[in-house]
């Protein structure tokens, strides 16, 4: 009996023994492609020899410094090359451990910020239903995965949600994309008058919606219309790239394909592979400088801030995905995405087939022309990751997709270095799953 304390204390995981390329193996020999890479972490796949030199180097130098007392290579290597590849002018760099991390300092940044430039009304934020940021308290409240907030709803703090830009369920019939993408993007403007100008601190939003919605992405102009909105009242912009960023939707920075560059970026997951916990907030040299300027302190803080051997693994990731391997991951994803359509995208139970580069989701739905839902108490997302990985297939279904009760889809993020028979390989155990759990549930 484990004494571990699980995800779920009704199952006990196999035991991982190995891993390398695509695929992780468990302890009775059965291996499983990484479709989903984790939670979209493991882009460069398992097994990286060039990683683990650089993570094996620097523990032979120095493995942790605390960094209100030193500095390491590592991080001003990483801090550098994130800044030299970044769009816009993010300028300055702050390394935490996780996703949740960033975005909690991202948070308290925008707190301070405000202050120390003389606006301390400003507090309130606002974000987007159908989103995730994070388990942390104030991360679980920015988000809007009701499912992960209910039993934690007394905690957290008060956050407007306003909807996301989702074509698939929320364009009208009579409007263009475009239309449909102004409709949603003056909510913010007008969530932000209704609180009062002077008192909204910050928008956070994801690029491309992961886990909460399934690699939704926003229709040409919609974060155009943001920035602009943003600008216009002084709000500061929050782009959350946890998931999506590091060339996981075929651009390091997702924001990049729209056009924009935010005040404050969080990264994680990609920038460390799953070789080390390492993620990052990014801001502008003003945000910095107010700072600067002003206590010249941000109070804020962990033990492993700037982790020496966690940057280390970042510089060595960040080189193989700058040096042409992100280059590969649109071709790639319109290949698993035509894929994806060839065996399941005529089947009535198969609503959206969507995504960018290797991230991509497929929608699951009672009918695909009226596009209902399937009844929550099949708890098909459910059955199908326990289809899929008797398959052999690591993949990330999930529940709630359109409010958090209904819904049903499956997110894919393999890792950048599959091969299209590898896709071909994601595609027929996701099919064959797909097809058993139709059965299993009494819709076939």
């Amino acid at each position: 009996m484990s004494r571990i304390f699980p995800r779920n204390s009704n199952s006990q995981p196999p035991i991982g023994m190995n891993a390398q390329g695509c695929y992780l193996i468990d302890s009775q020999g059965k291996s499983y492609f990484d479709g989903s890479g984790g939670a979209a972490v493991s882009c460069l796949g398992h097994g990286d020899r060039d990683v683990i030199e650089a993570i094996k180097s620097q523990l032979d130098s120095m493995a942790y410094a605390h960094n209100s007392f030193l500095s390491s290579e590592p991080a001003e290597q990483l801090a550098d090359l994130l800044v030299d590849h970044a769009p816009g002018d993010l300028e300055r760099v702050y390394f935490v451990s996780s996703g949740s991390e960033a975005i909690e300092a991202a948070l308290k940044l925008a707190r301070q910020y405000f202050l120390e430039i003389g606006e301390p009304n400003r507090h309130k934020i606002i974000a987007r239903r159908q989103s995730y940021h994070g388990n942390t308290l104030g991360a679980l409240a920015v988000g809007g995965n009701e499912w992960r907030r209910a039993q934690f709803a007394p905690l957290l703090i008060d956050v407007s949600h306003i909807a996301p830009c989702f074509a698939y369920r929320d364009q009208a019939e009579n409007e263009t994309e475009a239309e449909y993408g102004l409709r949603a993007a003056n909510e913010l403007e007008e969530e932000i008058l209704r609180l009062g100008p002077d008192q909204v601190m910050c928008f956070v939003a994801e690029p491309v919606v992961g886990a909460t919605l399934g690699a939704v992405g926003a229709v040409e102009g919609y974060f155009r219309r943001i920035r602009e909105i943003c600008d216009q009242y002084g709000v500061l912009l929050i782009l959350d790239e946890v998931m999506c960023g590091m060339g996981r939707t075929g651009s390091l920075f997702a924001h990049e394909q729209e056009g924009i560059s935010p005040d404050i970026c969080t990264i994680a997951k990609g920038l460390g592979a799953g070789y080390q916990p390492i993620g990052a907030m990014m801001c502008r040299e003003t945000i910095h400088d107010a700072i600067k300027m002003g206590s010249g302190f941000f109070q804020h803080g962990h033990t492993y801030l700037s982790h020496p051997t966690a940057c280390a693994a970042g510089v060595a990731v960040l080189k193989k995905l700058t040096g042409g391997l992100v280059d590969g991951v649109h071709e790639k994803g319109r290949y698993l995405q035509n894929k994806l359509h060839e065996r399941m995208g005529e089947n009535a139970h198969v609503g959206d087939i969507r995504g960018r580069g290797l991230f991509v989701g497929v929608e699951f739905v009672q009918d695909r022309h009226s596009k209902a839902s399937l009844d929550p108490a099949l708890k098909f997302h459910a059955a199908l990751k326990s289809a899929a990985f008797a398959e052999g297939l690591i993949c990330y279904p999930m529940g709630g997709t359109i409010d958090g009760r209904n819904g049903d889809h499956v997110l894919l993020a393999p890792p950048f270095i599959s091969e299209r028979a590898q896709l071909d390989e994601v595609v027929d155990k996701l099919g064959a799953a797909f097809e058993k759990t139709l059965e299993n549930v009494g819709l076939r």
